[in-house]
């Protein structure tokens, strides 16, 4: 049986017990001593900081408010077009840069026709003695770029445009809150879970790209900034909940891995942001982003050396 929590004294008013915690450091405030705000209850040590913050321009997380919270966004909309042009003038999906650029756990020995197919279980060389083969290294072969790379490089005018209208609504809202900084961690630290997740659940022979890991982690921050804040995060839920449908519909064509991973990272580099109190976030958000990018690059490594 489930007993209701014990009043405690009110932290300004100690002989006053109540059941009213402040919706930001989770002091007991008792009627007299709470403020309403936007959402829950504050109390006013912390309606104080929070206006202070405000007038300097301090984001509700930490860090500055971004003068255009757009800016990122396409910033990183102009990088994946560019990436997109350069991969288009030189071959496509199985062209020099899209082949570069694009994840490979192991490695993959391509028939030269245009197509795609590979050799299964050829190595580098045994692919240099084929005929109409050429191999393309993957990460355990020592490309580490495509750890990155993979999350800026598409082929295809439909999957870049639905990724980059994706950025274009859901990165602003977020760095808006977040800040610039921890906007760019939220995105690039799903973009390192994605690639960890395809070196271990995908086919190793096989490759991924596309920014769609990073921006299920963008939504996935988005949601657990809403959880934080009480706000409807259920929109979000639902937004997400039809990627995912897209993504298991989509089969072959699609890596769920990728999808799987940057989800993950994008939650817990949001928990990691969001969840402190303002008393505990220098201890707890730069090191707990940089514990968890380390996470994901162990894993990353851990795998290219099993795939070796």
């Amino acid at each position: 049986m489930t007993h209701p929590p014990a009043p405690q004294g009110c932290y300004r008013h100690p002989d006053r017990a109540t059941l009213i915690l402040c919706q930001r450091c989770r002091r007991p405030v008792c009627p007299e001593c709470m403020v309403t705000a936007h959402v829950g209850v504050q109390c006013p040590e912390c309606v104080r900081d929070g206006a202070r913050a405000t007038r300097a321009g301090e984001a509700p997380f930490g860090g500055q408010r971004s003068t255009n919270p757009r800016l990122t966004s396409l910033v990183l909309i102009g990088l994946n077009v560019a990436v997109f042009v350069a991969a288009l003038l030189t071959g496509g999906a199985f062209g020099r840069v899209a082949t570069l650029l694009a994840i490979t756990p192991r490695g993959a020995c391509l028939v030269d026709d245009g197509s795609g197919s590979y050799y299964p279980g050829i190595d580098q060389a045994t692919c240099a003695a084929a005929q109409n083969a050429y191999w393309v290294d993957g990460v355990a072969g020592g490309a580490l770029w495509q750890v990155l790379t993979n999350a800026f490089t598409h082929v295809e005018v439909t999957h870049l445009a639905m990724n980059l209208l994706a950025l274009y609504f859901v990165g602003p809202p977020l760095e808006q809150v977040l800040g610039r900084s921890r906007f760019l961690c939220v995105y690039l630290v799903s973009a390192i879970a994605a690639a960890a997740a395809v070196m271990w659940l995908a086919d190793p022979e096989s490759s991924a790209l596309g920014a769609s890991g990073a921006i299920f982690g963008v939504l996935g921050a988005l949601m657990i900034v809403a959880r934080k804040a009480g706000g409807n995060y259920r929109m979000i839920l639902a937004f997400l909940g039809l990627n995912v449908v897209i993504t298991v519909l989509g089969g072959a064509y699609i890596s769920w891995q990728g999808h799987l991973g940057g989800l993950l990272g994008g939650l817990a580099t949001a928990a990691v942001l969001v969840l402190p109190t303002r008393q505990q976030r220098s201890r707890w958000q730069w090191p707990g982003v940089a514990a968890l990018a380390i996470a994901f690059l162990v894993a990353i490594a851990l795998r290219a050396i099993m795939l070796a």
